[in-house]
């Protein structure tokens, strides 16, 4: 049985690998056996990531990129595939966050969140592709969200980013599933991570998701790990189009 989460000489990237929720999936992947590359805007907490990765006898190296840049997104795809032959898992995670009314949201904060949600992982998607089209096989996984899921007032358009990003692996799972390629998504609920410092330091808010959440805590970022392995690895060979919440338990209560 274990042979099915084995991912020993498997290829991943992780975007937004140097910290939080994707540095946690970029250990956990690599744990497993993956070659991982870690990718992200600033190569200092890459680096970091991937000493630790190999520190823990894994396989690390790092792709510098901004994911709201073509050029980028297709030299780190090149560059992977000229590096290792190949690229069998693809993790989407970069993100950004914003807070506050509607009314106050720019056009270029709307954008921002729109390039960094939907159109980098779209146009990653689509760079990765023909390979795996190629080779019959491949594994996308998608971070969606909780709020992807459920509305929730001052995080508009994040939630609007997260719900697309929610229909985008949804759609293309259906148009490369009869190739072996699954798309699947990760839906974290609230976790403690750096991106989430302001609100988590908002004990009045803080108190009130706990409050909520039916396992009474915040989760830790090692905890989505045993997911993305999941969906990285053969255990997963007939799993596609899903979003998996990891989330305490938040999306089955109301």
């Amino acid at each position: 049985m274990t042979d099915l989460f084995d991912l020993t000489g498997k290829v991943a990237i992780v975007t937004g690998a140097g910290k939080g929720l994707g540095a946690a999936m970029a250990h956990a992947l690599g744990k497993a056996g993956a070659v991982v590359t870690l990718s992200g805007r600033n190569p200092d907490p890459l680096q970091q990531v991937a000493s630790s990765i190999r520190a823990a006898n894994g396989q690390a190296d790092i792709a510098v990129c901004d994911v709201t840049r073509r050029a980028e997104i297709d030299k780190m795809i090149k560059t992977v595939e000229s590096r290792h032959g190949r690229i069998d898992i693809l993790v989407n995670n970069a993100g950004i966050t914003d807070r506050g009314p509607v009314v106050d949201v720019t056009d270029q904060a709307w954008e921002v969140m729109m390039q960094t949600h939907l159109d980098g992982p779209f146009m990653s998607c689509r760079a990765v592709l023909p390979g795996m089209l190629a080779r019959g096989a491949g594994k996308i996984i998608n971070t969606v969200s909780v709020v992807g899921e459920l509305g929730r007032p001052g995080i508009v358009p994040y939630s609007v980013a997260k719900g697309g990003l929610r229909m985008l692996t949804r759609c293309l799972a259906t148009e490369v599933a009869g190739a072996n390629i699954q798309v699947n998504g990760i839906g974290p609920g609230y976790f403690v991570t750096e991106m989430n410092r302001q609100i988590m330091n908002d004990r009045a808010f803080f108190n009130e998701r706990v409050a909520r959440i039916p396992a009474r805590r915040w989760g830790e970022p090692a905890e989505l790990g045993g997911t993305i392995v999941y969906l990285a690895s053969n255990a997963s060979n007939y799993v596609s189009g899903q979003i998996i919440y990891v989330d305490g338990g938040l999306t089955a209560s109301f």
